[in-house]
């Protein structure tokens, strides 16, 4: 895994769009963004590490998601939030999630990830998601509940979900 604060720079969204200025977990981790490394050659098996993972958290069930360019890429790039927490284990490829610093500036923080990276999305957080220029991911979805994915496109109704309220007050506290 790799952060850093994105450009805003037109262009293809598959490139790095890197602004120069990094930043780490600890500032993610303060955003309600958690994040593993889970080498898929992990002894005894990266599964049994996800299992762990899933009991610790509450995950009860999962399935596995092939994004390529030819997929629905453009709505998962359009920014928008879940209800839900969005967890992802990238098996195969890479790509970016963005995400929305709250305060005080609302900037994009694009994370790309790569196989064994494990990444948790808090509900209510604007976030989006591309391929990079390899064109290709294989992610394992974690849920807690049924599997679901249920986007809320940002406007002024989903500015005041509480789902949304609650995670930017994570990221004020």
């Amino acid at each position: 895994m790799r952060a850093y604060y994105f450009d805003n720079l037109p262009g293809d969204q598959r490139l790095q769009h890197d602004s120069g200025r990094s930043t780490d977990s600890d500032h993610l981790r303060e955003l309600g963004v958690l994040y593993w490394t889970i080498p898929l050659d992990t002894p005894g098996g990266w599964e049994l590490a996800i299992d762990t993972l899933c009991k610790e958290r509450g995950y009860r069930n999962r399935d596995t998601v092939n994004i390529t360019k030819e997929s629905k890429l453009k709505s998962f790039y359009e920014e928008h939030l879940h209800e839900d927490e969005e967890i992802r284990y990238i098996l195969s490829g890479s790509g970016f999630f963005d995400v929305r610093e709250h305060h005080p500036t609302d900037e994009w923080i694009r994370i790309h990830v790569f196989p064994g990276d494990l990444l948790v999305l808090p509900a209510g957080i604007y976030h989006r998601f591309t391929l990079d220029e390899s064109n290709q991911v294989k992610a394992l979805r974690l849920f807690k509940e049924e599997p679901k994915w249920i986007p809320y496109a940002r406007g002024p109704q989903t500015d005041s979900n509480a789902y949304r309220e609650a995670a930017a007050s994570v990221a004020v506290a």
